[in-house]
C-alpha cells in the first residue's frame, strides 16, 4: 500500500520527502508525479513504506503538517481508476479509425 501526500511544495524533492518520512520507519519508494508539457512537479507524491504500522504513523504524525510552507495532505493512497469514458472506446467516430 502507499501513501498520498498532497499539497506539496512545487520545490520538493523525491530525497525531501524520503527524509521526512524515514523517521517512521523505511521508505521503499517515493513518486513525484510531473506535468507531461511543462514537466513540473504537480504538488502531490506517494511515498511506500516497508509495513502498514510505519504507514499507519507517518499518516498519523503527518497529515496537517506545516512542511516547505504549506499544510501537507497525508492519507492512505486510493488505487487508481479506471479512465476510460464511461460510453466506450476512444474512437466514436466508427470506420476506419483515420486521424
Amino acid at each position: 500500500m502507499s501513501i498520498y501526500v498532497g499539497n506539496l511544495s512545487y520545490e520538493v524533492t523525491q530525497e525531501d520527502l524520503s527524509e521526512v518520512f524515514k523517521d517512521y520507519g523505511t521508505v521503499k519508494r517515493v513518486q513525484l508525479p510531473t506535468d507531461r508539457e511543462t514537466g513540473r512537479p504537480r504538488g502531490f507524491g506517494f511515498v511506500e513504506m516497508s509495513t502498514e504500522d510505519e504507514e499507519t504513523a507517518a499518516i498519523e504524525a503527518l497529515d496537517g503538517a506545516e512542511w516547505m510552507g504549506r499544510d501537507i495532505k497525508v492519507n492512505k493512497a486510493k488505487p487508481r481508476e479506471d479512465r476510460r469514458p464511461a460510453g466506450g472506446g476512444y474512437n466514436r467516430r466508427g470506420g476506419g479509425g483515420r486521424y
